[in-house]
Formats: structure tokens, sequence, C-alpha cells
């Protein structure tokens, strides 16, 4: 039997690799400190052997030295395997065997030859290995209802379990002691008064075949000699005890009893079997007799040492490992990392070899830990094995102990794995890119390397200090400087030019900015949740402190030779550095960084970046509008209404704002400067195109028709409109708010509009210029037109020759084609620029030709077709609320035009109902009794049809003879005339020498009520001064609206019959004269109607003494 402290005697004598055999191993390169802190204790490399040996010598060499003797190993291996293996699958040794030489790459001679030599080897001593544990719920034999138990072992062979039974002539009295000598029985310790006793003790059985054969446990509980005084007494204590002391004073002294057994067919076991067992009676009294619990296991003792000579089982168990995961790896068809899974032959083989030669599963576990660490190292394997591997060996650590070879094993592969991680991850760029594929792998391995710090195993073997944060952290900076110094290589120009090291200098930067992106956006989430080291922060410190340094040695070697190619190469320098600097805000300690200021050494180059945007912006500005034929765009069905040059200036534009965003100057001051020179380039730019523009329009007009000519402004207007829309949008493309936040303490805000905002409102004011003139230029030609088409509306007639719809027709035709062009020609914001003067001229051409037509024949006609024309032209531009708001139609100069047109386009009969309807309205609205006032009565009869007056008096007449009085009478008349032609004025009687007269006379007109209540009915009350040789002197007038009288404004006039009309006061009035409405009759020269009418009151105004004033 080899047993565990057979195994650590050549633990020298590792299994080797054949690149390991002949020098190849990897070593890592640590500083003495690093090598300090891991503790290490590996034994030096052997010096290395020839490189130059040939590589298909070096292949035999190992086949003949490392192959051959495992090879041997597990032929016998399954030459004398025992038991069944774990796994479902039954295999033949003739699979083993065909598996075998396939993964050690054994030709069939060479397996017979070694097969062979196996034959001939002397077999092992077959045993089984047997750990009695525990019992539990045994029964109780003792009187106190508890039992010494113990166990007898054994294995019997065929003959001797038949010719023992044949001897016994009952056989359920067969026991242990009778089936064999007693050197061939093992026992166990006796467990005092427990039914639940734990012995762990491991017995080795050995035996001659498994065939026929059989383990035998026998429980027993042991009874020793006690006397009668102490029996006496246990009766007395316990009662009920006495059946079982009868029962005992029945048998024979120091007889022990029976438990049970337990018989297994050697058979029917694994190769390791760990499992409770029923202990069976020998009769049916008891039949439930409890449980052992048994470990059993088939080994062997005394292997022939000539198969592998110098090497023990657990070295040989990881090379066995080793090969089989070669094997195993190669035959796979894809390239997915091993996940520890092998074939059913693999598994059979590695558990047969380890339970033979009784390796413990801590041994085992720490060999595959071994052998998969190596593989690590040189084939995909998946981490999770490793980690599984660690998680085991953790367990087992806390159980078993290794012996001491194993414990420096373990510890040298522990801090080998550390050493080799710690590589790796000081080259994870190169290993692990920031990949969905790869990250997984980074964060496997962190955690193993967390998980080796963790074990007790290595913080046991391992009294040094080792921090793995720091570690790691020092590992990253050190890879990140190599790296750094690689791509610097990479990047050195081939020549000392400055433009090339400034480019050289770009690229490098640049590099450095996407790995901090990928630490910052990948690596750190990795990094932090295995390990909690900030990589973006170790990073971002160790890249500021090296291109600082590569940033001042550049520049330095620049400085006062600054122009337009060095500034040029320069500026993606700068951007990468702010891109940077900017990702600082992500770090999680700050502390000093040396790029804090790198803005300052770009300040010579700054002028150039400022000017070469301008003069490139402008340069393409020209071109745009060189190119274009001021032609409205078409994309797909939608029709953009300004044409090329207007959408590029727009995007030459961009590049100067996005310029500001893109230097994000840091100091503030400066960055004040910086954006007045950037507004003032666009502000020039906007300047430059519209100069272009209209140079543009000239040459492409001299060679066009009007309509084409017109076309082509439209589209001038709608680029300026675009222009100065985009325009507008500046400050919110530079962020004007933000710099104005930054300067709060530096610039006062007058200080910062006046600079600023004036620059940007010079410019839209000249784009608002330019935008008028140009509309101003479509519009004058519109006003031409439609002047002739109004001055078209005129006759000499008062019977119209044609209808006003018919007279407006033709201008309003053309405003809708116009218009309508004009709509569909320029943007909505022009257009209603364009509605809003058209509008204006409009109303004034009509205004002006209804004024030069005044004194003509046909003026009535005139202006009802023109207030016709008014009424469409409203309706056109306000078209249903989408032109010109009614607000902005209805202007003042609309007002006057209305109103004239209204008065002018009425008959003379209407407008003398005007007169008296504005007579009757001023008398309601005339205050004081200037020239007196009248009293009296009005009411109106409806079923009589009969108007009665009664005048009452009049009071404070102004006195009109040369003795200061007056010879007042009052004249009462129906207006108008032609409402009332029937009816004949009346007359109160005359009071002499009297300035407050009392009349009180009474008079009835009969007239209908429809004249009462027609347009501008009134009386006209005239109070008048008796002359006997002369005319009658003018004392004053009233007008009183029949529609106020009693009875006429009344719908039911006789819900009160009797009652008496209320006393109406008028004061009278005096005419004033250049009456409008007068005028306006007396332009009438042909019609007597209204020229009587005038002729009657420009009489009345000559008598009043309102005639001198205004």
């Amino acid at each position: 039997m080899a047993s565990e402290t057979d195994q650590t005697g050549a633990g020298q004598h590792r299994l080797q690799t054949p690149e390991e055999e002949h020098g190849f191993r990897r070593v890592r390169q640590f500083s003495p400190a690093h090598a300090r802190k891991l503790g290490l204790t590996r034994k030096n490399i052997k010096g290395r052997m020839d490189l130059k040996e040939d590589p298909e010598e070096r292949v035999r060499r190992h086949k003949e030295m490392e192959l051959k003797p495992l090879y041997k190993e597990l032929l016998y291996t399954v030459k004398h395997r025992m038991g069944k293996p774990s796994s479902p699958h039954v295999l033949a040794d003739g699979q083993m065997h065909e598996y075998m030489r396939e993964a050690f790459g054994m030709t069939e001679s060479e397996h017979a030859a070694l097969m062979d030599k196996v034959e001939k080897t002397e077999p092992p001593v077959y045993c089984l290995k047997a750990v009695v544990k525990e019992a539990k719920e045994i029964l109780g034999k003792d009187v106190s209802g508890f039992s010494d138990p113990y166990c007898l072992l054994t294995i019997l062979e065929d003959e001797q379990e038949t010719r023992t039974r044949r001897s016994k002539s009952n056989q359920f009295k067969f026991v242990v002691k009778d089936a064999t000598s007693d050197d061939r029985i093992y026992q166990t310790e006796i467990q005092k008064k427990t039914l639940n006793p734990i012995w762990n003790q491991t017995f080795i059985l050995e035996f001659q075949k498994t065939e026929g054969a059989s383990f035998h446990l026998e429980m027993w509980d042991k009874d020793e000699e006690v006397s009668l005084s102490q029996k006496l007494e246990e009766i007395k204590t316990n009662f009920n005890s006495l059946k079982r002391m009868i029962k005992e004073a029945k048998k024979e002294k120091g007889t022990d009893d029976f438990l049970g057994n337990i018989v297994i067919k050697l058979q029917d076991l694994h190769c390791t079997d760990d499992s409770w067992y029923h202990l069976e009676p020998r009769t049916e009294t008891y039949p439930d007799r409890g449980q052992c619990h048994l470990n059993l296991k088939f080994i062997h003792k005394s292997r022939d040492g000539t198969l592998s000579a110098g090497r023990n089982a657990y070295v040989n168990f990881c090379g066995i490992l080793q090969q089989f995961v070669h094997a195993h790896i190669s035959k796979q068809k894809n390239s997915a990392p091993w996940k520890g899974e092998l074939c059913g032959e693999a598994q059979t083989l590695l558990e047969l070899y380890a339970t033979q030669n009784d390796l413990s599963p801590f041994l085992q576990d720490l060999g595959k830990w071994v052998a998969y660490s190596r593989l690590y190292q040189s084939l995909e394997v998946d981490s999770s094995v490793l980690l599984q591997q660690l998680t085991s060996i953790e367990y087992h650590w806390h159980q078993l102990k290794l012996p001491h070879q194993q414990k420096q094993e373990l510890g040298d592969s522990l801090h080998g794995f550390l050493q080799y991680g710690l590589c790796l991850v000081a080259k994870y760029r190169d290993i692990f890119p920031p990949t969905p594929s790869a990250t997984p792998k980074l964060h496997m391995l962190l955690r193993i390397l967390v998980q080796i710090c963790k074990t007790k195993a290595f913080q046991e073997l391992n009294p040094a200090q080792f921090d793995l944060q720091d570690e790691i952290s020092e590992a990253l900076q050190t890879g990140t400087e190599d790296w750094f110094t690689i791509k610097k290589g990479l990047h050195e120009p081939m020549t000392k030019e400055l433009t090339e090291m400034g480019s050289a200098l770009s690229r490098l930067i640049m590099e450095v900015q996407k790995d901090i992106k990928s630490n910052k956006d990948v690596w750190n989430r990795v990094f932090f949740s295995a390990v909690q080291v900030d990589v973006f922060t170790v990073v971002y410190h160790k890249f500021d402190s090296l291109l600082a340094k590569e940033v001042m040695k550049t520049l330095s070697l620049m400085k006062g030779h600054m122009d337009l190619n060095l500034a040029k190469c320069l500026f993606p320098v700068y951007l990468n550095l702010y891109a940077i600097h900017k990702n600082k805000a992500f770090l999680q300690r700050r502390g000093f960084l040396e790029l804090s200021n790198f803005h300052e050494d770009f300040r010579e180059a700054m002028p150039y970046w400022l000017n070469q945007a301008f003069s490139t912006t402008k340069d393409r500005v020209e071109r745009a509008v060189q190119v274009d034929q001021l032609q409205p765009l078409q994309t797909g069905s939608e029709l953009i209404k300004h044409s090329s040059s207007a959408v590029d200036l727009v995007s030459c534009i961009q590049p100067i704002c996005q310029l500001w965003e893109q230097l994000s100057w840091p100091d503030p001051e400066e960055s004040f400067m910086l954006m007045v020179k950037i507004t003032e380039d666009v502000c020039k730019i906007v300047g430059s195109y519209c100069q272009l523009l209209k140079d543009r329009v000239r040459v492409l007009s001299e060679n066009s028709d009007h309509s084409s000519a017109i076309n082509m402004l439209c589209v001038v207007v709608n680029d300026l409109e675009h222009l100065r829309t985009h325009l507008s949008k500046l400050p919110s493309q530079l962020n004007w708010e933000g710099l104005r936040s930054r300067l709060a303490n530096v610039i006062a805000d007058s200080q910062f509009n006046n600079t600023l905002s004036s620059q940007l409102q010079q410019a839209q004011s000249s784009l608002g210029r330019e935008i008028r003139s140009a509309l101003d230029t479509l519009g004058k030609q519109l006003n031409t037109d439609i002047e002739t088409y109004v001055r078209s509306m005129s006759t000499r007639r008062r019977i119209p020759s044609k209808s006003s719809e018919d007279a407006a027709a033709p201008l309003m035709r053309y405003l809708e084609q116009e218009l309508q062009y004009m709509n569909e020609n320029l943007v909505l914001e022009n257009f209603n620029s364009l509605l809003t003067p058209l509008w204006n001229n409009s109303v004034k051409i009509l205004y002006q030709t209804a004024n030069q037509h005044s004194q003509q024949e046909g003026q009535m006609v005139f202006c009802q077709r023109l207030q016709y024309t008014l009424q469409c032209l409203e309706q056109c531009f306000h078209a249903e609320g989408n032109g010109l708001p009614l607000k902005s139609l209805h202007s003042d100069e609309y007002k006057t035009l209305k109103n004239f047109l209204e008065r002018n386009s009425l008959s003379s009969r209407q407008i003398i109902e005007k007169f008296f309807q504005k007579k009757a309205s001023e008398q309601r609205t005339y205050s004081g009794e200037k020239y007196g006032a009248v009293t009296l009565r009005a009411s109106y009869r409806r079923p009589d049809q009969r108007l009665r007056v009664e005048v009452l008096n009049a009071v404070n007449l102004i006195p009109m003879d040369s003795n200061g009085s007056s010879d007042p009478f009052v004249q009462l008349c129906l207006e108008p005339n032609h409402v009332f032609p029937e009816v004949e004025p009346r007359v109160t009687q005359t009071k002499s020498c009297d300035l407050n007269p009392l009349f009180d006379e009474c008079f009835e007109f009969l007239i209908s009520l429809e004249q009462c209540q027609a347009p501008g009915a009134c009386l006209v009350v005239t109070v008048l001064d008796h002359d006997t040789l002369s005319a009658d002197d003018f004392e004053g007038e009233a007008f009183l609206s029949l529609s106020e009288v009693t009875g006429v404004s009344e719908e039911d006039p006789s819900s009160q019959p009797d009652a008496a009309p209320a006393q109406i006061r008028l004061p009278l009035m005096h005419p004033k004269p250049n009456d409008v409405l007068l005028k306006l009759l007396e332009s009438r020269r042909g019609e007597r109607e209204a020229q009587a009418f005038v002729k009657k009151r420009r009489q009345r105004e000559k008598q009043s003494l309102e005639a001198g004033q205004p």
C-alpha cells in the first residue's frame, strides 16, 4: 500500500513539459522587493540546455522519460483495476487502452511493448481501505438502556465462507470470529454507553480477488462481569430493567451481545463508496438495528516500483491529468476555452489511478490546481476551472493536513500564478482587449488572484505582507508606462522636422485618449468589481505625468518657430489634450495634475487657428455663391424656397461655432476675447455674403426675362431671411449665457452686451435692410399695376355701365395671381413682410385715386366700386386668418379711407339722412345753453298715426333787436323733406319783447309709423326773431330724433294710453361751417335736390354765430 506519507519523498521529481524540461519555462521579471513580498520559496531553475537541440530529439526524449512511465502506470492500473468507477458508462479494458494510446501518442508497437513489460511486473496486493466513521440508532443492550459497541471487520473468500457456514448448525449464529483466523480480523475501539458511537478508524483489509469475496462487519455490545451488589443497585434505580436483568442472568458470563452486521460483496462496490449501511439482524426479533457509516475504497499495496522509478503517485497523477487535458483540448473543434470537462475514459482512468494509489481528495484537488494553473499559462483554459479548484483546496485545508513537500509545492504554485497573473494584468490592453468576449476573462483572472490571497493556505504559507491592490496598481503603472513607450516608438517621426514631430505627438495623444476612454468605459468596471482598484484613476495619473513631459518637450522645441503649418498640426494635439483633460471629472481622487494648464502652451498657435477658420469659411462661401443659380432647392417632394448658397453658408459658419466649442478655452478673460473675435468673423462673413449675393443676382438678371428676375429676387430674399434666422441662433450656438456666467466676476454685463450683442444686432440690421430693399423692389412693380387697375374703374356716368364686381375683377385676378406666386416663392416671413407694405400702399392708392375723382360726375359710382374693391382686398390680404391679421389691416389710413368711401358711395338722400342723424347725435351730446333752450312735449299715437308736439316755452334767448330784446316764435319742421314731402312746417305765435317766452301751443302731424322710423327722421325746432321790415333773425335750432319720441320707440304704446309725455328741454345750437356732408352734397352739382338742401343749410350757416369759429 502506498500511503500519503510515502508520497512525500520525491517531490523534486515533478513532471515537466518538454519546454520546461529543457529550460523553456517562463521566468517573470520582478524586483527583489517584489520577490520578498511574495515570500518566494521556489528553488533556482536549473541551468538551461543548449537551445539548438533538435526539436525531434527533444520530443523523443520527452516521450521516453516522461510519457512512457506514465503510460505503464496506467496500463498497470487497468490490468489490476478493482471496483466499479463512478462513471455511469461501463468501459472495457480495450476502450481505455485505445484512449490511452491516442492521448499519449503511442504507436501500436509501442503500446504492445509497454503492455508486455507491464504483464511481467509483480502484481500488487489488493486491499480494501475501510474507514468506520460512526453509527446511529443502534440497540441498547445494557441495563442502563445503552450499549458499549465495537465492530469486527474482515474479508471472507468463497471457500472460507462456505466452510464456516457448513460447520455451524444455525446459520444465524454465524460470527466473524468463527470464520477466519484472528490475524485477519480487525476490531475497532469500544465506545462506552452510547447508541450513536463515533470511531473514525481506518483499516486496511487484504484479499486475493474480488470474485466471490465479501466484506463483513459485525457490531457487538461489550459485556463485563459485575458484582451482585451492583446489579441489585441497578434494579433499585431502574425497575424497568428487571426483564433485561433476567435475560442477562440466562446467558453465559462475559458473552457480548450481537447488535447487527453488514455484508457487502466486493464486486458490488465502486472504487470508492461512502454511504450509510443498515445493520442486519441474525433473527427477526429486532429488525431495526440502526445504521453504520462506512467509507470503502479499493487500494493497492506494494505496486511494482519499476513502472515510474523515482516518482511518487501524486506526481504521476499530475502528469497523467495534464496529458489528458492536452489531448482533450487538441481534439476540440472550436477555439473555445477548456472548461474542465474530460471524456469518460479519462475520468475513469484518473479515478482508478487515484483510488488504487490511495490519493486523498485533497491531493487530487491539489494536483488539479497545479496542472490547470500550468496549462492556463500555455493553453486556453477557462478561469472558472481554476476558481473551482481553489475553492476545493480551501475546503480541504480546514479538514486535512498536507505533507511538507505538497505544502511547499502548493505555496510555490500560488506564488507562481500570482506572478503570472500580475504580468497579465500589466499587459491587459493586449491580452484582454475591451471586447465583450475578453473582459469576462480578465474579470475571472482578477477573481482568481483575489481568491488566492484570501485562502488560508496562501496566508499560512506566506507570512509576509502582500497587498494585492497595491501590487495590481504597481503592475498597472508599469504596464501603462511600457505601453506608452512602445506607442511613442511606433509614432516616432523619421525626421526631426517640427511639423513631423507635431503630427507624431498628435497621433500618440490620440492613442492615449482612446486608451483612457476604454479604461473609463470598460476596464474600470472590471477591475473595480473584482479587486476594488480604480484602474481609470491609476492610468489617468500615469498618463498625465507621461504626457506632460512629452508635450513640454515637444512644444519647447517649437517655441519661436510658429507658422500656419505648425499651428495646423498642433490643433489636433490641443483637441486631444482637452478631451483627456475633461475626463478628470471622473477621477475618484484628484490630486495634482501636471496637465491642468496645458492650454497656456498653445497661445502662440491660437491666432493662426482663428484666421485659418475665417479664411477657409470665406473661401467656401465665395465658391458657394459662384455656383448658385438662385433657384429654389428641390428635396424630394418638398420645395425649399432658398437656394443652395444659403444652405452652404449655414454649413460654412457651423465650423466656426464648433471651433469655439472645441477650444473651450479655460481662461475666462481670454475666452471673452476669443468670443469677440469669432462673433466678429461670423458677422463679416454675413456681410460679405450679402454683397456677393447682390452681385450674383445682378449678373444673372442681365439676360433674364422679367418673371425670371422676379423669381431670383424672391430667392435672394429667402436666402437673406434664412441667414437672419440662423444668425439669431448664434448666441445659443456659442453659449453666450455660459460665457456670461463664467465672466460674472470679471466683466460687467453692460460691457458684455455692448461688445457682443451690438455686433450681432448690426449684422441683423444690415440683413433687415437688405431684405426690405429687395421687398421694396418687388412691391414697386405691384403698386404700379394696382394703381393702373384702380384708375381703370372710374366712370363719368352716374349710372354705371357695369357692376362693381365686374369693375374690380381684373384687379383681383391680378392680385390673386401675383400673391399666389409670391406665396409659393417666398418663405412665410418674407411673404408677410411683403404683404404689409403692399396693403398699406394699396390703401394709399385707393385713397389718392378717390380724392382725385371727388369733383367728377361719376364720383358716387366710382366710390362704390372702390368700396367694393376695398372689401375684396381686405378679404384677400386676410385670407381667412392665414394672411395679415385684422389688427394690421385696420390701420388709421384704412379707417379714413373706409369712412370716405362709405360717405361718397351714398346717394344724395342717404347723405341728407346721414346729416340729420349726425345733427340728432350732436343734439344728444350738446351741453350748455349758450343760445338758449326750448321746452316741448312730443308723442305719437299709432292708432291715429298722429304726431303731437306741444311747444311749451323758450328760455335764455339771445337778444336780436336793438332794444336788447327779441320777438321770438318757433318753427316746427319734419325732415328730411323726401321722407315728409307733404308735411308743411308749423309756426307758433310771436311773443314780443320776451327772451323767455311762454308759448303753450300744440300741433299735430299726420304721418305714418314707417315715416317716423325712417333713417334720419327728426323734428327740427327753429327759434326765430320776427322782424317786420327785414328777414327774421336766427335765434337757434334743435333736432329731436323721432325714434326717441314716445310712441315711436315703444313696442306697445297702448300699455299707458293716458300717460302724459315727459317734457323735453332742447338746447339751441348754431351750425358750424365746413360740414363734410354738405361739401359732399355740394360737389354733386347735377342734383337739384342736393343743391337745394345745401343752399338752405348754407343760408343757415350764414346766420350762425359759429361762423367765425373753427
